[in-house]
């Protein structure tokens, strides 16, 4: 049993020098070994890579929450026949992703175009109405967490 005991601590001692020896390259290897296992299949690995798909991960939380909310308004914008301002509203959501300050300048002049549009059906109007106060909430959120002041009111 002591032998056993002997063996096992040696073993440790053995496998810790190594890791000291590989240092900060230890976590990659670790990474690397992980992912030459075969991936597991199951309903919530599937769920989850869907949810992943819809927002880049490199992005900040405020980002995303302002391209959600800029797609969800463009998605309703160009259901209810307003192409145009939806399609200037993906494209400062495409320039918010790779540049964010200018995203940010571009999507405040998308909303001052989406506040001129007129509607005549009242739940359409409070509809984009919602819409637009959701969006232009994250925006200034995330002008504010940049600290790209001053800006003016949206």
């Amino acid at each position: 049993m002591l032998d056993a005991v002997v063996a096992l601590v040696a073993g440790l001692l053995v496998v810790a020098g190594i890791l000291v020896m590989l240092g900060p390259q230890t976590t990659a290897l670790l990474r690397r070994i992980r992912a030459a296992q075969p991936p597991r299949r199951g309903p919530r690995s599937s769920r989850a890579a869907r949810q992943r798909d819809s927002v880049p991960p490199a992005l900040n939380p405020k980002t995303q929450r302002v391209l959600v909310s800029a797609t969800r308004l463009a998605t309703w914008l160009r259901a209810h026949g307003h192409d145009e301002v939806a399609r200037e509203l993906r494209a400062a959501a495409a320039r918010l992703a790779t540049d964010e300050p200018s995203g940010l300048y571009a999507m405040q002049t998308a909303l001052r175009r989406v506040r001129t549009l007129e509607l005549t059906d009242r739940n359409a109007a409070e509809r984009l109405r919602l819409l637009t106060v959701d969006l232009r909430k994250a925006v200034q959120d995330r002008f504010e967490q940049l600290e790209l002041l001053p800006f003016g009111r949206i």
